[in-house]
């Protein structure tokens, strides 16, 4: 799943090199090799010691228990699995850059996925199952969609039925209009669902990686129609998708979009300010923005939320595998050489990080079992990706593996140092419990960063499913405590859990200072801003209409 975070793609012989930095240590490898070597003794002779975890989906047939060979190729993938595990651990505990070990770890974990017997026909009985009860039509399909993947999708099998969904018509059909359009941005104002609405509006900042209407998804989903429901003003950033014509667009280019965003809703509305929220990077975005009016005594944001969003870089995440200085100095000549990073280099970079849910799971269903791709709406909003600029992702990577944003002065946004200690605004933090991306604790940090009154609310779920997180599931929950000091998991020690989503604490924090109650806008825009289309507007669906 796409993270709206950018990255640096691994290179060949950076690979090398994190393999070889593990196997190199002879003593480790001796020990492993010994260990695997009496474990598959033990499972030639029948041992139950070695088994699959009951929530490991690959291994669910009964098959994988009940008869003797599958049961012994199971145990073996297994062991072999643990001992690489293990190698990769014993690499860590010699001291070395922990970017290095989470790029061994990367690339380790991708290979012990890729050599699961159940992604091969013959080492599935599932599979195999399948083949016989359909006659053999099964193994046509599935070989029909994997030479379509081979020519069409990189190599990779397919997420998702892109087809089954038009943005428009299934997703991004919040009613708005259109309000403003220029080179970067188009600005969606969303109409009102209730009789009275805050006067002061809301900004929403989504990441330039991906469209923002995984904030929209289908009704009862959507972020945007439940922040509408509960009387906010919500005005949306559109990003335009890229191409090698903008490779100069950069951190000024999108602050400034922005800025460009806060006065369109504030002249609309009438209001002298206004509310923002950053989701990913986005936030990261919104922060040289909010930066660059505390450095200029500008009060037009007046309060902000972060979602999943790191602004500090240098805790460890599984992130850091793309991080080394040399992955980021070739990511910064790649993207230099074509004028932006695209979505599928970026794309497949996160996916890969999650290689059993995001890739075999798929090659499984579809090449194996012969079954179309599923038709899911977050799944097709992650196959819908964007360019990011050359400069913009060169100034991401500096952030990225410098830490850029939390050393005061190290970057300059709009002509402004960056010091994040002088934004002094109220600000609501937000992280996902599982999130492989943009680890809680890490997303946590900002509330140390900044130095206004803070508020910390920890979800219950991973990093796309926190954002995509609508009341009303009874799973869903979060966490609340008391005023964010310096320790995460001393806040989290004494925070409290509640069943539902974060966007309700969100909703209520956020209106305590959206201002008071006014009569509903019965049209869209004003006469400066009149609308120009409805929403979600051209630049969602990469059309290019004239400037208005």
């Amino acid at each position: 799943m796409e993270s709206g975070e950018p990255i640096a793609l691994p290179t060949s012989r950076g690979i090398v090199r994190g393999l070889f930095a593990t196997f190199a240590r002879p003593r480790p490898l001796a020990r492993e090799a010994a260990r695997l070597g009496r474990d598959t003794v033990r499972i030639l002779r029948g041992t139950d010691e070695i088994a699959p975890s009951p929530k490991d989906k690959r291994f669910a047939d009964p098959a994988w228990s009940q008869n003797p060979a599958y049961r012994r190729l199971a145990q073996y993938y297994l062991a072999l699995s643990d001992s690489l595990t293990r190698l990769v651990d014993d690499y860590e505990t010699g001291g070395p850059d922990w970017r290095e070990v989470e790029q061994a770890r990367f690339v380790l974990n991708a290979y012990i996925s890729a050599m699961a017997p159940t992604n091969t026909l013959l080492g599935n009985p599932a599979a195999l199952k399948r083949a016989f009860d359909t006659g053999g039509r099964s193994v046509v399909r599935g070989l029909r969609h994997m030479l379509h993947d081979i020519r069409h999708n990189g190599g990779l099998p397919t997420q998702v039925d892109r087809s089954a969904f038009t943005v428009g018509k299934d997703l991004g059909v919040s009613p708005g209009a259109v309000v403003h359009r220029d080179e970067v941005i188009e600005v969606i104002q969303y109409t009102p669902s209730t009789a009275r609405v805050r006067q002061r509006p809301l900004v929403i900042v989504p990441p330039p990686i991906g469209r923002f209407y995984f904030l929209d998804l289908a009704p009862g989903r959507s972020f945007v129609e439940y922040a509408v429901s509960r009387g906010l003003q919500v005005f949306m950033v559109s990003w335009r998708n890229p191409t090698k014509e903008q490779a100069d667009w950069n951190l000024d280019t999108y602050a400034g979009g922005v800025l460009t965003a806060v006065d369109v809703a504030r002249e609309v509305t009438g209001s002298p300010d206004a509310t923002t929220i950053g989701f990913c990077a986005g936030g990261q975005i919104m922060t040289t923005a909010l930066n660059h009016l505390a450095a200029t005594g500008d009060d037009r944001v007046s309060a902000a939320g972060y979602a999943v969003t790191l602004l500090d870089f240098s805790s460890r995440a599984p992130l850091g595998a793309f991080s080394a200085p040399r992955l980021l100095d070739v990511a910064r000549r790649n993207s230099r050489r074509g004028g932006v990073i695209t979505a599928r280099q970026m794309g497949s970079m996160f996916t890969w990080m999650r290689p059993d849910d995001l890739i075999f799971n798929y090659l499984v269903s579809e090449w194996l079992m012969g079954e179309d791709p599923p038709a899911f709406d977050i799944l097709a909003w992650n196959a819908d990706g964007t360019n990011l600029p050359a400069r913009l992702h060169e100034q991401f990577l500096e952030i990225f593996g410098k830490n850029a944003l939390v050393r005061p002065g190290a970057l300059r946004v709009l002509g402004t140092p960056v010091h994040l200690s002088r934004i002094t605004l109220p600000t609501f933090v937000t992280g996902g419990v599982t999130d492989h991306i943009t680890p809680w604790d890490g997303c946590y940090r900002t509330t140390q960063l900044l130095s206004g009154p803070t508020t910390f609310v920890l979800s219950h779920s991973g990093h796309i499913q926190s954002l995509v997180n609508p009341p009303g599931n009874p799973k869903a929950s979060y966490w609340t405590g008391g005023e964010p000091g310096p320790d995460p998991h001393a806040w989290r020690a004494s925070a409290e859990q509640h069943t539902g989503s974060w966007w309700e604490p969100w909703a209520e924090w956020m209106l305590e200072r959206s201002g008071d109650e006014v009569p509903a806008p019965t049209a869209s825009g004003s006469s400066a801003h009149p609308p120009l289309e409805p929403a979600p507007g051209s630049y969602v669906r990469d059309r290019r209409p004239g400037a208005g």
